[in-house]
């Protein structure tokens, strides 16, 4: 259609769960690649088609765990960091040019990520979280669609918590 208006990094593994030190170089690595370096990637390609436009609205899915960290997920807690740390700095490079890029930092919500988390770190994640349940996908998605809107108009750079009480700051 030749535009890109809108972009959404959602894309994201956990590697699975185990003591930094005992986590193979290989599935941090791969980890970081998925969730840190794809969304760079995506990035890179589509704000060339938002400038030439002079809009354009970047949502990136970060983690709670990448505010507070996770045991037994120091890759993805990292990664999502270092996605926290992109969206910031992209944002504030893109402010004054009608992009918006801005991050959301969920806690766990029950989706197909589960199936790649021993039941133990599941527990843990859901005990952590002062509201006592997951987050619903529905709730994600109402916050995804304000940032990506002409409703969000003032606010870059900036990561929204949608964690049930979870987060800390």
């Amino acid at each position: 259609m030749g535009r890109v208006d809108i972009l959404v990094n959602n894309a994201g593994i956990t590697g699975g769960n185990g003591p930094t030190w005992e986590l193979d170089p290989a599935v941090w690595r791969r980890v970081v690649d998925v969730n840190l370096i794809a969304p760079f990637l995506t990035c890179r390609a589509a704000v060339p088609h938002m400038l030439k436009a002079g809009w354009g609205r970047i949502v990136n899915v970060a983690s709670v765990a990448g505010k507070e960290g996770n045991p037994n997920a120091s890759h993805y807690s990292a990664s999502k960091a270092g996605l926290i740390g992109l969206t910031k700095s992209l944002g504030k490079e893109l402010a004054a040019k009608g992009i918006l890029v801005n991050a959301i930092s969920p806690a766990a919500a029950r989706t197909e990520i589960f199936d790649q988390m021993k039941q133990e770190h599941i527990d843990y994640m859901l005990g952590k979280i002062p509201m006592g349940r997951f987050l619903e996908v529905d709730e994600v998605a109402a916050m995804v669609a304000w940032l990506s809107s002409p409703d969000c108009s003032f606010t870059t750079a900036s990561v929204f918590d949608i964690s049930g009480g979870r987060a800390t700051y």
